[in-house]
């Protein structure tokens, strides 16, 4: 625009066309050298002269970090906004499709399987073992010391019991006790042998009178196992319903299960069974991510599998899964958005401010040298329209 504008001053003599010309480059320069200004300001002192009000953005980074934050919250983090943004992703479909064909699905997808198997198993390698294991330990023992244990066994027999399943249950105690019976004939006929009267050892009824308990106990097992509807069937079956109605209801009960909990996480052994738990978790979890091609094999493989199909089929299990990841997820945005939200502020804030500057200057990238050329042209339209009024008055 200046070489216009010096080339139009040297040809005005010869047309009064160049007038025009010498207004549109003269504005042209002014818009120019102004939008320089405007956008340079933004982001560094102007040909390094502290001028006030500019090198904006690195005097307000601070500002800038706890804004971007606060958008970041606002915007994304919030269990409403990721509950919507979830509410069409078929994460059930996407996981059963992946664990009835791991491998074939995509040709990036055993290799990015064994990729993030191999970055888990380094991960686990390298944290702490005790301490890691002691951590997840102590979870797991809190986790059942707040657990009320009652209520939910009693839950659990009631709706066996209405779906028929405790009777299985039962039939496998009489069939149980008949066998133990049957293995200790000998010992309960010498118990009988030993209390018996004198006069009966003599006679020889005591061997009769054992003949006679057994064969009871035998005919008694066998009818409460052909028949259903057997009284004694339906006295345990009594029984079953009590208990279950007093783990729920009665505080007696609960106190008592809740003791017998205490003392069982207090036991030693039950320690030492934790322990041997986590060892055995972490064990197969590294031989599996060591192995990653042989986690989908073998009944393991067939299991989730048989898992993916039904994600895939069940309607109403793919509902219930993809429920739960929203959930999950939205919970993990308010347990834990605040603590990312104040990570990217903490990171922006120690940026020096040049890097800020570089940074948002490389992100908007050639836009700003178009808001130059628009301020180019857009000055020397109205150098054009002042020009012509000019002409006019």
């Amino acid at each position: 625009m200046a070489g216009l504008y010096l080339l139009s001053r040297h040809f005005m003599p010869a047309h009064p066309g160049w007038e025009w010309v010498k207004s549109f480059a003269e504005a042209a320069m002014v818009g120019a050298l102004a939008d320089w200004f405007a956008v340079t300001a933004l982001f560094r002192h102007p040909m390094g002269l502290p001028i006030p009000h500019t090198a904006i953005i690195p005097a307000k980074k601070d500002q800038i970090a706890d804004s971007m934050a606060g958008f970041l919250r606002a915007n994304f983090l919030t269990p409403q906004v990721v509950a919507r943004r979830l509410s069409g992703l078929d994460v059930a479909g996407a996981l059963g499709g992946f664990l009835t064909d791991p491998g074939e699905s995509g040709a990036g997808e055993p290799r990015l399987r064994q990729g993030a198997a191999g970055l888990l198993g380094d991960m686990l390698q390298s944290l702490p073992g005790e301490q890691l294991g002691d951590m997840l330990k102590s979870t797991l023992r809190g986790q059942l010391e707040r657990l009320d244990l009652a209520p939910l066994l009693g839950q659990l027999l009631e709706g066996a019991m209405a779906d028929g399943r405790h009777r299985g249950v039962i039939e496998a105690m009489l069939r149980w006790t008949g066998i133990t019976l049957e293995a200790n004939e000998d010992i309960l006929r010498q118990m009988i042998h030993d209390r018996a009267h004198t006069l009966l050892r003599w006679t020889g009824l005591d061997e009769t009178l054992a003949n006679t308990i057994l064969d009871g106990l035998y005919k008694l097992l066998a009818e409460c196992i052909v028949d259903p509807h057997h009284p004694l069937r339906t006295k345990l079956e009594d029984l079953l319903a009590g208990l279950a109605h007093d783990l729920r209801h009665d505080p007696a009960m609960q106190a008592k299960v809740s003791r017998m909990k205490g003392e069982i996480l207090a036991n030693r052994a039950m320690g030492a069974w934790i322990d041997g738990l986590w060892e055995r978790a972490r064990g197969a979890a590294l031989d599996a991510l060591s192995h990653p091609g042989g986690l989908l094999q073998g009944r393991m493989g067939a299991g989730l599998a048989g898992f993916g199909a039904g994600l895939q089929t069940d309607a109403r299990l793919r509902h219930q899964v993809n429920r739960f990841a929203r959930r999950s997820l939205a919970g993990l945005a308010v347990r834990h958005g605040a603590g990312i939200v104040k990570l990217v502020s903490d990171t922006v804030r120690r940026w020096d401010a040049r890097t800020v500057s570089e940074r948002i200057e490389g992100a908007v990238g050639r836009d700003l040298q178009f808001i130059r050329i628009n301020g180019t042209l857009v000055g020397g339209i109205v150098g054009l329209l002042l020009h012509s009024i000019e002409k006019l008055i």
